[in-house]
């Protein structure tokens, strides 16, 4: 997603989940993302569906659920609307859903509080076949506390993964979120061009320890990214958790202007929110068994079930740009779309 901003090769659904530790697993340097997985090339399968944009494109996936639920299906151009900064854009929408297979990413905090979601995560192995099962899809695993941490490079196995999930390690008290989604995010970016990006962040809300970005070079990093983040989080107070639950942060998304100075401090409210509202992904609070499992499959189901809308900005002035997308009639559908992309400054 690099038109001085975007390298728009794939971005799509759903992430899963994971985490550390066989004995013995190599631990990278966590700003280094490891090498793609000798034998994989972007060219490995010419006929994998690859959705095709220019470079000057700005990739939009969005979700349309009915009120009462259920994906809205055969919508067409027309049938959005999709401002860029307030500014009404001409788009183009993929017609058939997405069917391009899966790089992801599963993340899971292993400090803190984090410990005492260690038997939900260790149940949720089988999951990985929502995403692998067409023999395509690969999943990598990283766990993090003070530092984020290679469990699991790229695999195509889900029992490889599962096996991971079931000796998780416990870390220390940090949770380094802002560093781990950076990292995440280089690693999806090694993958070849045909994958669907996908980052499945599982965590509390709050950053504690992140040392080699700040909020503003993560903002700009996500703005400038075709990753799709899912977030599943737990709150170490439950009032925190309420709140969160009522704000969706759908209001801000309203705004049409929204800045790094209204942003950067949203990020450090809840940075697993608002990395998901900004890339196009969800955010899901949970607190007890059957609500962590829920969640995860939610995210699972709507994977695919988002129309890939694409657009050449208007006004090309650098910086963070807000999106909005809109349907011209008001059916009272339910919108998950991009909130945010960053600009670059041309040359």
């Amino acid at each position: 997603m690099r038109f001085g901003l975007i390298r728009l090769n794939s971005f799509v659904i759903a992430a899963w989940l994971l985490t550390a530790a066989f004995a013995g697993a190599q631990q990278l340097p966590p700003i280094e993302p490891p090498l793609p997985m000798p034998g994989v090339h972007s060219s490995a399968n010419p006929d994998v569906p690859t959705l095709r944009v220019r470079a000057n494109e700005v990739l939009v996936p969005t979700l349309v659920e009915k009120p009462g639920g259920g994906v809205v299906y055969g919508l067409k151009p027309k049938d959005f609307v999709l401002e860029d900064n307030g500014v009404p854009q001409k788009i183009r929408v993929q017609e058939e859903m997405d069917t391009a297979p899966v790089a992801l990413v599963v993340a899971v905090e292993l400090g803190g509080a984090s410990v005492l979601e260690f038997d939900k995560l260790a149940k949720m192995g089988p999951l990985l076949d929502l995403f692998l099962s067409d023999g395509m899809g690969q999943a990598a695993l990283v766990g993090f506390d003070s530092k984020p941490r290679l469990i699991r490079d790229f695999t195509h196995s889900s029992d490889e993964v599962n096996q991971a999930l079931k000796r998780l390690p416990r870390g220390d008290n940090g949770a380094a979120i802002l560093d781990t989604v950076s990292y995440a995010v280089d690693l999806l970016e090694s993958q070849p061009k045909e994958y669907r990006r996908v980052l499945l962040l599982i965590s509390e809300e709050r950053d504690h320890g992140s040392k080699h970005i700040k909020v503003e070079q993560l903002i700009r990093k996500i703005g400038q990214s075709d990753v799709l983040v899912l977030s599943v989080s737990f709150s170490p107070a439950r009032a925190e958790l309420d709140h969160d639950i009522k704000d969706s942060g759908e209001d801000r998304a309203m705004n049409l202007f929204s800045t790094l100075a209204m942003i950067v401090p949203a990020f450090k409210k809840n940075v697993t929110k608002e990395v998901a509202h900004m890339s196009g992904g969800e955010y899901h609070p949970f607190t007890g068994d059957k609500g962590f499992e829920k969640r995860v499959v939610e995210s699972a189901q709507h994977a695919r079930n988002r129309y890939l809308i694409t657009f050449s900005p208007s006004d090309p002035t650098p910086g963070l740009h807000t999106i909005r997308v809109r349907l011209a009639e008001d059916y009272g559908a339910r919108i998950v779309a991009r909130a945010n992309y960053w600009m670059e400054q041309q040359q």
